[in-house]
């Protein structure tokens, strides 16, 4: 040999348990040149798995022996085959390019003489070897991963949802990761009532904050994990097993077999025209202009897309108007009503309850938490890594807690990223907005599924449609509300029909004040004190008003928060 190429390669695993770092490969190299009197080309230092050629370094080296094919027959030395590849597969295949590009592997620590017939022998020993060990790592890591299962736990990266975390113990667990964890809830509660598809749950999910793929949305409803259910999967000597987890679930048992039904019936063909029925927010609330009655709705073909209109039933009647026309005609009247400025002190208090003003202090709280399991499981690796230099454990547990250690490290700096982000927002910003240009009604209303907004509707309900500009002229009111909030050219008189449909929906939906902080008789003296004059039963309405009003200023902060 007269010159060479040397290749030291090394994989974190390999360097940890045998010693191969990549200065001590290329000092024994270096000393194998000196004493044969070899020239050394260049030195290629690897940092990548042997498990196939894919290596930026040996791409590099076989890019140089094929610029050059004129040349004489050139030597790449490495310490063992091992170095040169862990796949006999792959390493029969790369001896042929190379062989090929006049190039010869020689591995100074189990010399092999290609010039000897049987020689072939030794090198199928060699290459064989590193498979076998490889296999086997993979064996027994799959091995352990399956008995996790079956104890309920759950190996490996969380899913959405969830966290990985780690016990002053070493004992991995996985806990429910918010907002994640309340938002997927809430999907599988959506699409459990049978009202909306896959794609409309998610695009509602999305809207809230959720980040998440069409495919693996798909996955989330299908995933038993959920509900604390983990899958050991099927192999040729056993069935599939579902075990009860050790971790928290999502959702109860009970709403994810009710979905699994859904999914599994033939909803396709309802689907259609449940979303039509479910994008017609304003229906059963508008008065045809012409005729008096009550407007219908229905989608039309067109040309390039279909098209969505109000409408009225009787043949003769010209009542027809477009979707998207009335409904953002609608909107632009809700923003005209605002709070009125008497309210503000009652609503300064909802808002309290709702925790918007102490989202600053739980922030913190949370970082510094966050902080404390990021230094807890530093110390975890460094003292597993005492224990093994101790010979306390093997080095198969010290991968394996590395492997967990890394993970858990990963989603703890997320959390720290977000946690940081948000502590970089003014938090009190959101007082000072409303407080100035004041909560339009519509701050509400876009942010509602299609109950919500028909809800909202019920309480704020168009007037009649102007025939000329074809908008609604102004909005109805109900006359508790009126109380609490101003409007532009609010229209004073009110049908005994209407006033009966409107407070029937206001008294039956109580969701929002129901059980929270501030009571009626409180609510009552607040607003006597700033001049409005109200009973308990208007008391509560007015309430349940301000805290829906309240929940959802909140999503859309969080929202804010989020972008």
């Amino acid at each position: 040999m007269k010159s060479a190429y040397l290749y030291v390669r090394v994989s974190t695993d390999e360097q940890m348990r045998k010693g191969y770092s990549i200065p001590e490969q290329e000092e024994r190299l270096l000393k194998y040149c000196e004493l044969k009197q070899i020239i050394v080309k260049g030195i290629f230092r690897e940092d990548f798995s042997a498990k196939d050629f894919n290596r930026p370094e040996w791409k590099e080296l076989i890019k140089i022996l094929k610029n050059n094919r004129k040349r004489p027959v050139e030597n790449i030395l490495f310490i063992k085959w091992d170095r040169f590849s862990r796949n006999i597969e792959y390493a029969y295949q790369m001896l042929g390019i190379l062989r090929g590009l006049k190039a010869k592997p020689f591995a100074i620590d189990q010399p092999i003489d290609f010039d000897v017939p049987e020689s072939v022998v030794m090198l199928a020993v060699y290459l064989s070897i590193p498979e076998a060990e490889n296999n086997r790592r993979g064996r027994n890591a799959s091995d352990g991963m399956r008995r996790a299962r079956k104890m309920g736990r759950w190996p490996g990266r969380a899913p959405m949802g969830y966290i990985n975390q780690s016990t002053q113990e070493g004992r991995k667990i996985m806990k429910p990761k918010q907002p994640q964890a309340d938002l997927i809830k809430w999907a599988f509660e959506q699409f459990a009532t049978g009202t909306y598809s896959i794609s409309q749950v998610r695009m509602m999910t999305v809207q809230k904050g959720l980040q998440c793929s069409k495919n693996n949305f798909w996955k989330i409803l299908h995933n038993p994990i959920y509900c604390g259910i983990i899958t050991v999967k099927a192999t040729k000597d056993e069935d599939i097993q579902y075990v009860k987890g050790i971790h928290k679930p999502i959702i109860p048992e009970s709403l994810y077999r009710e979905v699994q039904l859904l999914l599994k019936s033939k909803r396709k063909q309802r689907e259609s025209k449940l979303q039509m029925k479910y994008q017609f927010s304003l229906r059963g609330f508008i008065n045809c202009p012409f005729c008096g009655r009550t407007l219908t709705d229905s989608t039309s073909q067109g040309k390039h897309k279909k098209y969505s209109y109000y409408h009225c039933n009787t043949s003769k009647c010209k009542g027809r108007f477009g979707t998207d026309f009335l409904e953002k005609s609608y909107e632009s009247l809700l923003k005209k009503i605002t709070l009125l400025p008497n309210v503000y002190e009652l609503f300064d208090l909802i808002l309290e309850d709702e925790n918007i003003f102490t989202a600053r202090r739980e922030a913190l709280n949370e970082k510094k938490d966050v902080l404390t399991e990021i230094s807890q499981n530093k110390e975890l690796l460094a003292k597993a890594r005492r224990y093994l230099l101790a010979g306390k454990i093997d080095f198969e547990d010290f991968r394996e807690m590395k492997k967990e250690h890394n993970e858990i490290t990963y989603n703890l700096n997320e959390r720290l990223q977000h946690l940081t982000q948000k502590l970089n927002v003014d938090f009190y910003k959101h007082k000072e907005i409303w407080t100035k240009d004041h909560i339009n009604i519509f701050q509400v209303y876009k942010l509602q599924d299609f109950v919500g907004k028909r809800h909202i509707t019920s309480m704020f309900t168009p007037s009649q449609i102007n025939i000329s500009t074809k908008e609604f002229e102004a909005i109805q009111m109900n006359p508790v509300l009126k109380k609490v909030t101003m409007y532009e050219g609010i229209i004073n008189t009110k049908t005994e029909k209407v006033l009966k449909i409107i407070e029937k929906n206001i008294n039956r939906s109580t969701k929002y004040f129901s059980g929270l902080m501030v009571s009626t008789s409180q609510a009552i003296k607040i607003l006597r004190k700033n001049g409005i004059h109200i009973n308990e039963d208007e008391a509560i309405m007015i309430l349940d008003f301000l805290y829906m009003l309240a929940t959802s200023f909140k999503k859309d902060t969080n929202l804010e928060l989020r972008d």
